[in-house]
């Protein structure tokens, strides 16, 4: 039974993550190498104070996705495919080989400092539950202005939709969005506004650092953000990386490609566990676990047991 291996965005972050990794000597050996990376102690990046800067919250997710998944390497689970929600696709591309680590942390170091500047304050992300994209599409088309500016962002089901902008803008959508009959409209805790062409300058950033790296062709199956197809080109991996801040992401479609594909057990890296809600909704057939809420032995022992029922 085929392994799909899930990797967090901003938003499932908290104080203390990186406190809570399974206790693996893989996970110490990697937050060390990331320390190394950085110049600084990786482990003060979760705490309450740090977590107020989208740096020290991108690095936090990629250096906890990273070494939970190398640790469950090391125990044998191999995933035969990766996706990642936005900055989650960094720790996806270094999971199937396309990108290695130090590669990884300055592009995501270089992608949130570029986030917190342009942006500091006044814009963010928003999700509405209940209503489908197109009557989002329609509320965002009636709010959008030069002055209100506001955008769909990801598709995360069907029916929960993520909008991206100014707090003007999207604040009148969420108001129009619950008056529409949605079940809940409500803010992230996401302060810059990802996945819209208000970022086009961090994409064309990215895009320049990613030509001077020369990703190499990934031995796993690699979900795009912007497209939601799957793919093993370096090429189309290097524009996901660099152009997904500043387009929606698919995830919906992202996991329905692997679920057809024949993957049946998806297991989400740390921390949280929003993708796993996600799938187990969309797939319930599928077996989804969030790997933060067990060791690496359960995990471990999940998988020989789902596996040897294929």
């Amino acid at each position: 039974m085929s392994v799909a291996f899930l990797f967090p965005g901003q938003g499932s972050q908290f104080p203390g993550m990186l406190h809570t990794l399974p206790d693996h000597p893989i996970v110490a050996r990697t937050l060390d190498e990331v320390s190394e990376i950085l110049g600084t102690n990786s482990r003060e990046l979760d705490s309450a104070e740090a977590l107020q800067s989208p740096v020290s919250v991108q690095l936090a997710l990629l250096a906890s996705g990273v070494a939970v998944a190398r640790s469950l390497n090391e125990e044998g689970v191999e995933p035969g495919a990766v996706a990642g929600m936005s900055l989650g696709a960094y720790s996806a591309a270094i999971a199937c080989g396309a990108l290695n680590l130090d590669e990884g942390v300055h592009l995501v170091k270089q992608r949130a400092e570029m986030m917190e500047k342009l942006y500091p304050k006044g814009y963010g992300l928003a999700a509405i539950i209940g209503l489908n994209e197109r009557q989002v599409s329609d509320l965002v088309q009636e709010v959008h202005s030069e002055h209100t500016p506001v955008y769909v962002a990801n598709i995360n089901a069907p029916r929960q939709i993520v909008i991206s902008g100014s707090d003007e803008g999207m604040n009148r959508v969420l108001q129009a969005a619950l008056k529409r009959g949605a079940r809940k409209a409500e803010r992230l805790h996401v302060f810059t506004p990802s996945h819209c062409p208000l970022l086009q300058p961090v994409a064309d950033a990215l895009e320049t650092s990613l030509r001077t790296m020369h990703l190499r062709s990934p031995n796993l199956v690699y979900l795009s953000n912007v497209t939601g197809r799957a793919t093993q080109s370096a090429e189309v991996i290097s524009e996901d990386l660099a152009n997904n801040i500043a387009h929606g992401v698919r995830w919906s479609d992202m996991t329905t490609v692997i679920e057809e594909l024949g993957f049946r057990i998806f297991l989400e890296m740390p921390p949280g566990h929003v993708l796993t809600d996600l799938a187990k909704e969309a797939f319930p057939d599928v077996q989804t676990r969030a790997v933060g809420e067990y060791s690496i032995s359960q995990t471990v022992r999940l998988v020989d047991r789902y596996s040897a029922r294929s």
